[in-house]
């Protein structure tokens, strides 16, 4: 009986879907089956009212699609870290050194073992996985044609293996066999991109080093040219006469292809002005460079003028060469432009504005661009982006740091919608994410009101960044200009999970804003438990800590807490530490302590606060002294013990009416 009603209800489904069908243009679709007499019967007979079928369009759908749509329906937990660290309880970070330790050592665990999958892949034959997936497995990395032939050759060098490539070509020219002119240029491509060594790890990270862009002095520099790779970590460089010179020499046949890959690896490992006699030699064998040769040779116009004028009309001439070229010029084009208009001091500041424009007019970015900030996020904040170029990743960073540097919330309010908006914030990184997070904090605590900072602060913290020390600092400081310091003890427990509990600077603050004024008892008591920490982290600590050294603000603060919350014992503890560090207590703190003894009624303990400030002869001695006399219900034996404190006043007084009267 289920079954037919299930059935019946999906039927009739099917006959209301089929009246709303209808054939795009009107045209009417029937269908029939001579086994289903009750079809043939709607076709035949007239009266029956006519089903039409409209077929929709169909949909490609990206292959995430699903996974997209199961994350859309999930928030983001404001107190879980980073799923890259949820797999592993103890590996959760406490801080932002941390998360990127922790996040390195993930990335550096999957290319060590992709290193082992790939030199290694006689141990990894067995396929357990199903279905198998071939591209998960480990590839061939020995050569499977033997002999001396061009396919050994071309094989060799799909393989990235330099040496052998080299050695199977010379076995050519030796044996007489001629060597096709595509393959030749496969084989310098890869000459040129490893510089003439064997391809390694350790050297793709050295070249991605090298190739970053470091600060630019203001001013012109005489100096040889390598001084400007200050940023750039030393390594193998182009060497002279090298095996790619030498293949390139010995071509019998050479094509523009040709060239560009000598020029490009030339520029890649510093040989700039060899680059550029390539170039020349290029245009007088009339070929013709393509838009990366452009490229590279236009990044290595700093290199090669010394003057900023000079620099500028080099990179202008590549530019008009490009044009009669007919190449048209790329996104990459015009940002090598502007990374080596950088370099060329007022100039550069002058022409960067003339190349935007002339971005706009080839539509390579969108019109107004060159325009404020608050215009290009405008642009920004409407669509998602893809990056580009490799600097498109530090966008969102920088241009955070210009908010921050203008102190303007909405415009990093506006940033901030423009990172949420599609797959924007794939640009950010674990290390980005944390920069960016960071100093959009810091100006929330700067600019906004106390409720909206501690909001942001609730959900951003752990799950989206570490706040640094600096970012603790300024929201201390927010909370002291909202004047809400009670809620300082949350902050203090974050700063202990946050690993931060031993930062001399922060324990400073913490102690000097929570002693600065009175506040209720139940603040005062929070006050003196976080107190009671930060005396733990100065003492005796683990093996191998070495204790922090109280300073005399330190200990006053301290006191007066303790003194506040009714803890005369342990803010006595705390005085008796001035004598061992050479310390003298300010009037604020003996007079706190003076009224913490009055409120428990120990007067023994107000009579060693006059004995200390004797010893140390400050002439608060007298006042606390009236003060104990008239404050608290003396025995005859406080009394006197009152009495028999020697002032370091009466005896200088004393010795000077003695020497006073010997004169006499």
């Amino acid at each position: 009986m289920a079954a037919r009603r299930v059935g019946a209800g999906c039927w009739q489904r099917a006959l209301w879907l089929g009246r709303r069908c209808r054939l795009p243009g009107g045209r009417e679709s029937y269908r029939s089956s001579s086994s289903s007499p009750a079809l043939g019967k709607t076709v035949d007979n007239p009266q029956v009212t006519q089903e039409e079928i409209v077929l929709p369009r169909r949909k490609t759908w990206d292959k995430l699609a699903v996974l997209q749509t199961l994350a859309a329906t999930v928030n983001r937990d404001p107190t879980a870290a980073h799923y890259m660290f949820q797999d592993d309880p103890f590996l959760m970070p406490r801080n932002a050194a941390n998360s990127r330790l922790y996040s390195l050592s993930k990335e550096s665990g999957r290319n060590a073992a992709k290193y082992i999958i790939k030199n290694f892949p006689q141990y990894f034959d067995k396929t357990f996985a199903e279905p198998n997936v071939p591209s998960l497995m480990p590839q061939p990395i020995t050569p499977q044609a033997e002999g001396v032939s061009e396919e050994a050759l071309q094989e060799r060098v799909h393989l990235r293996m330099v040496k052998e490539s080299v050695d199977m070509f010379d076995q050519l020219l030796q044996a007489g066999t001629p060597v096709s002119l595509e393959t030749t240029n496969s084989l310098l491509d890869l000459l040129c991109f490893y510089g003439d060594g064997e391809p390694t790890p350790e050297k793709e990270q050295e070249e991605k080093e090298d190739l970053e862009e470091p600060g630019v002095d203001a001013s012109e520099q005489k100096a040889p040219k390598r001084q400007f790779r200050r940023g750039a970590q030393p390594g193998p460089r182009w060497r002279e006469n090298n095996h790619a010179e030498r293949i390139f020499k010995i071509m019998p046949e050479r094509n523009a292809h040709s060239y560009c890959t000598m020029i490009r690896g030339m520029v890649k490992h510093g040989a700039y002005s060899k680059a550029y006699d390539m170039y020349i030699d290029l245009l007088n064998e009339r070929h013709k460079a393509d838009v990366h040769t452009f490229n590279a040779l236009i990044r290595a116009v700093p290199y090669l003028k010394d003057k900023f004028v000079e620099r500028w009309e080099l990179a202008k001439d590549l530019l008009t060469h490009m044009a009669q070229q007919k190449v048209q010029p790329t996104l990459l084009t015009f940002n090598s432009v502007l990374k080596s208009l950088r370099r060329c001091g007022g100039v550069g500041r002058t022409m960067s504005l003339f190349v935007l424009k002339e971005m706009e007019a080839l539509d390579i970015v969108e019109a107004q661009s060159s325009d404020i900030i608050s215009e290009v996020l405008n642009e920004v904040e409407k669509r998602s982006f893809t990056a580009q170029d490799p600097d498109d990743a530090n966008f969102f960073n920088t241009a955070m740091q210009v908010c921050c540097d203008l102190k303007d919330i909405k415009l990093a309010y506006q940033l901030n919608r423009a990172l949420e908006k599609g797959d924007n914030w794939k640009f950010l990184d674990v290390d980005r994410s944390n920069g960016y997070w960071s100093k959009f904090f810091s100006l929330l605590c700067m600019m906004e009101q106390i409720e909206v900072v501690l909001k942001w602060y609730k959900e951003m913290s752990p799950s989206v960044f570490y706040p640094s020390p600096r970012n603790i600092l300024d929201l201390l400081q927010a909370l002291d200009a909202a004047n809400q310091l009670e809620v300082i003890p949350s902050v203090w427990e974050d700063v202990k999970q946050l690993g931060f509990s031993r930062r001399q600077d922060l324990l400073e603050e913490f102690l000097s804003l929570m002693s600065r004024e009175q506040h209720p008892s139940e603040v005062q008591l929070a006050f003196a438990k976080c107190a009671d920490e930060i005396k733990g982290v100065h003492e005796a600590a683990g093996p191998g800590q070495v204790p922090l050294e109280w300073t005399g603000s330190a200990l006053g603060h301290v006191v007066v807490l303790f003194s506040r919350a009714g803890r005369s014992q342990d803010a006595w503890n705390m005085m008796e530490h001035f004598q061992k560090i050479n310390r003298i207590p300010t009037d604020k703190v003996m007079d706190e302590f003076l009224s913490c003894a009055k409120q428990n009624n120990c007067p023994d303990e107000a009579i060693k606060m006059v004995k200390l400030a004797a010893s140390l002869g400050l002439p608060l001695s007298q006042r606390l002294k009236s003060r104990t006399e008239e404050e608290f219900e003396l025995s005859e034996t406080q009394k006197k013990a009152l009495e028999s404190i020697r002032w370091d006043g009466d005896s200088s007084d004393s010795d000077s009416d003695s020497s006073d009267s010997d004169r006499e």
